[in-house]
């Protein structure tokens, strides 16, 4: 797995295709003249060349073989092929336990991650974003914060291809078409020298796969065109021309129309789809009603026109992918873009995108049909996963359903799951001052079984802020809990906390944006301003900096000090703001109001003159300024933040075990308690940590109490290494925090028992008279 993956070179199989002129120019040397030919790996896997040009006359369907050869030599399923007949019967294959997940094990390798986001990344002028990673002052500056780990965010090409054109990405990259770095942001050797770099620096890559869908790429039209296994990727139905009109009628200019709520249902009684899901992302009328959509009519590989209705969990040019398909096309296609990043690029470990709805199952008639928490879901998870560890690398999953949904896809596929488990209590104990719901939370997450150390504790990423509380109101919809000293349901839970996060975030500031019925555009600056009153960006001035920076600095606190990984962007490093919507409007011109909060933003200051970033992200407004700026001021964020990350680090707080959130003495408290056991449970007799946050902009004094406290036990301050209190008989201490202040405490040794005194008696003294 050390070297560079090389391509097959055997020709592509097929009666249908013709022998071609192997003097002319391809299509990909006429769209990308200066690309090294060694950096195509469908060159590598055959010699000569296809005329490729992007105008070409002919016919761009099934009945053209140069068109259908162009296609394959293009799409994932052909890369898998080959990088599936290089692997197999290698002795590496079989070097690693792969079986079981281990989060600790993922910890140790990297425990602080830096998000990236590859449209966003402001760079020297012509230096592409996989070139920027790697720059030596970069990871200088990573190692001086405490960074280990960089997640490099989607760079593989995305989109789709109409006709010979190629389509720009319509959800960020997230919608991948090829094993190929996108050029937009570098090539397979920036990436290789990227991993090397950071290897150098005590650091590892991170790397994405998507599980769940494609783009409409190679992979989709050959689908589309009844091509080989092709069909089989997808979740996708051949409609017979007698029922075409039971279909949407597709615009010119479209390939496909989502079908309204009375065509699925249509569908669904006459047996070709099996109908209405458990809940539609991205719900917006006229746009996406149902998690279906009709395609236009295309010509096979036969000359046959056919029309299809696919599944998209998420966008149109998104097709969800069949993972138990008697072909299994779609299985291997996504294990092949894995050991490619993992093989041929360098990684240590991915991230599975969208992995959660990967099984869909006809319900009983009137239900939505089975699409979350399916079992499916669980074993091709299991099967992704085991597949990563057993080439010696690990996964993590962005899996926004229930946490027993968390907790059984965790037993068996990804060694860690992003934390949606709390992000929204810690926001919301910010935004209202009381930690009430972020400790129910916590708690009910011990209960059901998902360890902290099992989770992604991050910071702004390039989504929105989830508040959709899909354990709440869903599955536990109609379970009752205590709530501000009233009995509510789980449904009546998220739908309070919704209002308060929207109210506070968005009502009262104009510069947060709800996103569809998914929560909120922000950036964690911008969440904290409107938290502290800032009703207009205008109004954020350098003046609040600090109170800002103490926010941050809180809310990095809490995701750092207890187990499992910490993970923050650019954005926070940089203290970004979100963008003014004008600047984007053509972006969130159709709902997609993240693109405000992905403004471009320098790490390194390298180019102070620059407006827009190279993928044409407007610059942002950055709080904090650049990294260099600010590790040479005392008083900055990034300082901070390393003695956050340091305090971590010396007592290995990352692979502790967390054994209570208990009750607090005031509402903006917050106290976990931890023991620093290094995940081995039997050692109960390991030394204790308490965190102890405050998440109100206010002094408060409170008593912190827990069952888990020894009596007589000092409690230590451990960045000063003060002896701020002993905990008493009854089991606590007390405790002052400034605003938005945070303590980590460790317990000493309690003091032994005090001897007992002697008991003394009246003595009766009898005189003599």
């Amino acid at each position: 797995m050390d070297e560079p993956i090389e391509r097959d070179s055997t020709p592509v199989e097929d009666e249908d295709i013709v022998e071609r002129d192997t003097t002319e120019i391809s299509y990909d040397e006429q769209r990308y003249p200066a690309r090294p030919r060694r950096l195509r790996p469908r060159d590598q896997m055959r010699g000569g060349t296809l005329r490729r040009f992007a105008t070409d006359p002919r016919t761009a369907n099934g009945t053209n073989p140069a068109y259908i050869e162009w296609l394959v030599r293009q799409s994932m399923l052909k890369d898998a092929d080959v990088l599936g007949r290089q692997l197999s019967g290698q002795p590496s294959m079989w070097r690693n336990p792969y079986a079981r997940p281990d989060a600790r094990r993922a910890i140790e390798t990297s425990d602080v991650w830096f998000t990236a986001y590859p449209l966003s990344l402001i760079t020297r002028p012509g230096e592409s974003f996989l070139h920027a990673l790697g720059d030596e002052a970069l990871w200088e500056a990573f190692e001086q914060v405490g960074i280990t780990g960089i997640h490099t965010g989607p760079v593989k090409r995305a989109g789709g291809i109409t006709g010979w054109q190629e389509t720009p990405s319509v959800d960020g990259h997230f919608d991948r078409i090829s094993t190929q770095i996108d050029p937009e942001f570098g090539d397979e050797a920036s990436f290789r020298r990227l991993a090397d770099v950071a290897d150098s620096h005590g650091g590892s890559v991170i790397d994405d796969i998507v599980p769940g869908h494609t783009g409409k790429g190679a992979d989709f039209r050959l689908a589309e065109m009844a091509y080989k296994d092709y069909p089989g990727i997808y979740h996708m139905v051949e409609i017979p021309p007698e029922d075409w009109g039971l279909l949407p009628v597709i615009p010119d200019g479209r390939d496909s129309v989502n079908l309204d709520r009375d065509q699925e249902r249509e569908l669904s009684e006459r047996g070709y789809i099996i109908g209405e899901l458990q809940r539609v992302i991205f719900y917006t009328v006229g746009v996406k009603e149902t998690n279906w959509s009709a395609t236009a009519a295309v010509t096979g590989v036969d000359g046959v026109e056919r029309r299809w209705v696919y599944l998209h969990y998420f966008k149109e040019g998104q097709p969800s992918i069949n993972w138990l398909d008697p072909t299994f096309s779609g299985m291997k296609l996504v294990i092949g873009d894995a050991l490619h990043s993992l093989g041929d690029l360098g990684t240590s470990a991915l991230r599975l995108d969208a992995n959660g709805f990967l099984g869909v199952e006809k319900s009983t008639e009137g239900l939505p049909a089975w699409s979350e928490g399916h079992p499916l879901s669980h074993a091709a998870n299991h099967i992704i996963a085991s597949m990563v560890r057993k080439v010696g690398g690990f996964t993590f999953q962005e899996l926004n359903l229930t946490i027993e949904d968390i907790r059984d896809t965790g037993a068996v596929g990804a060694d860690l799951s992003y934390d949606f488990v709390t992000r929204p209590g810690y926001h919301h104990a910010l935004a209202t001052g009381n930690t009430e719901f972020l400790r129910l939370a916590l708690n009910t997450a011990l209960e059901i079984g998902v360890e902290p150390a099992q989770l992604v504790h991050g910071l702004q990423n390039h989504d929105e802020l989830t508040y959709e509380l899909v354990h709440w109101a869903t599955t536990h919809r109609d379970d009752v809990y205590t709530y501000r000293h009233r009995e509510v349901t789980g449904l009546e839970l998220a739908e309070e906390v919704r209002a308060d996060l929207t109210d506070s975030l968005t009502i009262e500031a104009d510069y947060n944006l709800v996103f569809t019925q998914n929560g909120i555009a922000c950036t964690t600056a911008s969440l904290i301003a409107a938290t502290q009153g800032k009703a207009r960006l205008d109004d954020i001035t350098d003046d609040d900096m600090p109170a800002i920076r103490d926010a941050h600095l809180l809310l990095a606190k809490y995701n750092a000090w207890q187990p499992g990984v910490f993970a923050l962007s650019g954005w926070d490093l940089t203290g970004t703001l979100t963008l003014p919507s004008e600047q984007v409007g053509s972006l969130i011109a159709t709902g997609d109001t993240r693109w405000i909060e992905r403004g471009a933003h320098d790490l390194l200051d390298v180019a102070p003159e620059a407006t827009r970033s190279l993928a044409g992200m407007p610059r942002a407004r950055s709080l904090y300024g650049s990294l260099p700026s600010q590790l040479s001021n005392p008083e900055s964020f990034a300082v901070g933040l390393r003695d956050v990350l340091s305090t971590r680090r010396a007592h290995d707080i990352a692979i502790a075990s967390q054994i209570d959130v208990p009750q607090v003495a005031h509402q903006s408290m917050l106290v976990l308690v931890h023991r620093l056991d290094g995940g081995d449970k039997r050692r109960d007799d390991a030394p204790l940590q308490i965190t102890v946050l405050n998440f109100s902009g206010e002094t408060i004094e409170g008593t912190v109490r827990s069952k888990s406290l020894t009596p007589r036990s000092g409690v230590i301050d451990a960045e000063s290494g003060e002896t701020l209190a002993r905990v008493d008989d009854l089991q606590s201490f007390p405790i002052e925090l400034p605003p938005y202040g945070g303590l980590f405490l460790l317990l000493g040794e309690p003091e032994p028992e005090p001897e007992p005194r002697p008991m003394t008696r009246a003595i009766p003294i009898i005189s003599g008279s």
